[in-house]
């Protein structure tokens, strides 16, 4: 089991940080837990879409790098949904909000009593640290076996109207957290669009980032 240990802010929807990553030679598969929600029209066909920034995203410079960030990471998964970017917002087809999140989560060696098996280690290890005459003990160390929880959402809603029309959002964990993995992520999220399917289900995309 796994505790929470920090939670950055990275945008309105949700918080995130953007650490690098170690980058991998040639093309890769993510696997991403997502779900989908709203009602998008059959018979509406993707459109032009602009992104909708909230004032602090506008007027704030680092919030608007940061959602900078996350608008080019995404970029590529709408043009494979059909979607093509407004010359004018105020005539864009759709307006789209992001979000995205990365969590820290600490390993607590006392929450599963079978740790050191599972984990392959030994309680004698000196990563632990010394304790006392004979004794051995849990090592407090930040980045000791830290995973993270990555996730990102994409709202779609109507321009003229305001109406929600396709909500999706995507996670996974693993040992690293980066803005290399938004990308992916994105791709995921929107991968059935317009598929609706509320429960969390297993999808893979491939990526050579």
């Amino acid at each position: 089991m796994f505790t929470p240990t920090r939670r950055l802010v990275l945008t309105s929807l949700s918080a995130a940080a953007l650490l690098a990553v170690t980058g991998c030679a040639g093309p890769y598969t993510v696997s991403a837990d997502v779900s989908s929600y709203g009602n998008w029209p059959a018979d509406r066909k993707p459109g032009t879409y602009a992104f909708d920034r909230l004032p602090s995203q506008q007027q704030n410079d680092e919030a608007a790098k940061r959602q900078t960030a996350l608008e080019d990471a995404v970029r590529p998964a709408l043009e494979k949904a059909g979607f093509t970017p407004a010359a004018d917002a105020k005539t864009a087809d759709v307006l789209i909000t992001l979000g995205a999140r990365v969590t820290a989560y600490d390993p607590v060696p006392w929450d599963d009593p079978l740790w050191w098996r599972w984990r392959g280690r030994l309680m004698i290890s000196p990563r632990y640290g010394y304790v006392g005459p004979g004794l051995w003990g849990w090592r407090q160390d930040p980045f000791f076996d830290r995973r993270y929880d990555r996730a990102v959402a994409v709202l779609l809603r109507d321009r003229a109207s305001g109406e929600a029309l396709y909500e999706a959002h995507a996670s996974n964990e693993g040992i690293s957290a980066g803005e290399a993995l938004l990308g992916p992520l994105f791709s995921a999220s929107l991968a059935e669009f317009p598929k609706v399917d509320p429960k969390s289900h297993r999808v893979s995309v491939q990526t050579s980032r």
